[in-house]
């Protein structure tokens, strides 16, 4: 790994204590330049050393993880103030990068790199296509998923033979030495994936210095970055906010529906891009869908005084208790009526936002229309499939959403006309667990190709075209006098 400077540090705090207890190192403009010369050097041998070498390698990472599983879930749970969402996270990145390796070897070994030449629309001239790894790809990841989301769009850029440098969120940095630790473990892999710590300037380094960036994390700051990409000449994948909105037809199972809905919006307090933050009711069941949801989101207790017992944890961040704070009391003073929860409480000196849920909520209020990112749900009633759609796409947001029905053909239908990458059919936010599909953000949710599925693959090549003449004069040039 990159050698961490001696000076300055970022202080951090502890999201359930409220106390800063943890120094981050701080990596400056220059050292983010020499990490990535450093990087760009070694990427040269990693590309030529094969798929399955790089998939070796990626399983000895994953095993390396796995070895240090209890360590990692502890400092994430520090850096979260949760514990059960941790330990998915780290046996959901094993998970990843083993999948990783197995499916690009097999992808890579069906569509190889460098391909047979054939023939052209010139009869003296052949073609040969070749794909060619970025040779360095940046990952900005944010506070919410720390590990995971840092790791995410590393596997395949790194199966398909790029370097990696990443700048994991500054709110959430404890984990990054027990990953390094393992890491350290597979050296052949230090030399092309390398961690960088800072905030918002070493990120901007970042970007300087890459020649592909990947970016998760708010709308605000993904157009800062892909306005810095745009100026560098570099491609921008940018995974950003949600406001994701649930449609409940009459027909649906309303409590099966209520369960998948709770837990949708309210898992990790509600700190997900993909986190149900809109509910549409067909009027005709609004009433006791609401008094199901209600039930269950009540039964929801605080990971507090014990981080394993309960199942909602804190505000991560100071500046997003700001934001939802500002969403309830515009909320409450617009009419919301709240029907549980409703309030941010001080719990140990961390910031705990009650699972909540309101009615009687407009477009005009700022919890409907702006991402809130916290466990706290409005439910709206509609009539008819065309004002559910109308309301469903009523934001700038287009990340993903889900429609629950009795009849599929209509929950298809109702997908169809929903302006996002992906729909969750009779289940909520799958695509936080299911990769297989190809998705991509629509509207102000992001932009670029998609991560999941095979097509996250061919993010991390450029296509190179050699045109091979056969010797053949060609008619085009200038004719000897």
């Amino acid at each position: 790994m990159a050698d961490a400077p001696s000076e300055p540090s970022l202080a951090i705090r502890n999201p359930r204590t409220g106390l800063v207890d943890h120094d981050m190192p701080v990596f400056s403009a220059d050292q983010v330049a020499a990490v990535a010369s450093q990087l760009r050097r070694q990427q040269v041998a990693w590309a030529a050393s094969g798929a399955a070498a790089r998939a070796a390698s990626l399983l000895r990472f994953a095993d390396a993880i796995v070895a240090v599983r209890s360590e990692l879930i502890d400092a994430i749970a520090q850096d979260t103030g949760r514990y059960a969402e941790s330990v998915m996270e780290v046996d959901g990145t094993v998970g990843a990068i083993k999948r990783w390796a197995v499916d690009a070897t097999a992808l890579l070994r069906a569509a190889p790199a460098s391909h047979v030449a054939r023939a052209s629309s010139m009869p003296h001239i052949s073609v040969e296509q070749h794909a060619r790894p970025f040779a360095l790809v940046g990952i900005i990841s944010p506070w919410n998923f720390p590990l995971l989301l840092s790791l995410i769009d590393a596997y395949p850029a790194l199966m398909a033979g790029c370097a990696v440098m990443v700048k994991p969120s500054e709110v959430t940095p404890r984990f990054v030495p027990v990953l390094e630790r393992a890491l350290n473990a597979v050296p052949e892999l230090t030399q092309v994936l390398q961690i960088v710590t800072g905030a918002g300037a070493t990120g901007g380094a970042l970007v300087a210095s890459v020649d592909l960036i990947c970016f998760t994390g708010s709308v605000a700051t993904g157009r800062k970055v892909a306005v810095q990409a745009a100026q560098a000449f570099i491609g921008a994948h940018l995974e950003l906010g949600g406001k994701d909105a649930a449609v409940v037809c009459a027909s649906a199972d309303i409590a099966r529906t209520a369960r998948s809905i709770c837990w949708a919006s309210m898992v990790n307090a509600g700190q997900s891009c993909m986190s149900l933050e809109r509910a549409y009711v067909e009027q005709s069941i609004f009433e006791p869908f609401v008094a199901a949801l209600v039930k269950e989101v009540a039964a929801l207790k605080h990971c507090w005084p014990d981080i394993r017992v309960g199942q909602i944890g804190p505000v991560i961040s100071v500046a997003q208790a700001q934001i939802i704070e500002r969403h309830l009391v515009d909320a409450v003073a617009k009419g919301a009526k709240v029907l549980t929860g409703g309030q941010i409480k001080v719990l140990g000196g961390g910031l705990w936002c009650e699972p909540t849920v309101l009615t009687h909520t407009t477009a005009d209020m700022a919890i409907v229309a702006e991402e809130t990112f916290a466990p706290i749900l409005p439910v709206m009633a509609f009539e008819g499939e065309a004002q559910a759609i109308e309301l469903a796409n009523s934001t700038e947001f287009g990340l993903s959403a889900c429609v629950f029905s009795g009849d599929i053909e209509q929950a298809k239908r109702i997908a169809s006309q929903l302006e996002v990458g992906a729909v969750s059919i009779n289940d909520a936010s799958l695509t936080a667990l299911v990769h297989d599909a190809a998705k991509q953000s629509f509207k102000s949710s992001g932009l670029g190709g998609s991560r999941m599925g095979a097509a996250s693959l061919q993010r991390f090549y450029r296509q190179q075209a050699y045109l091979v003449s056969n010797g053949t004069d060609s008619p085009w040039w200038f004719r000897r006098s």
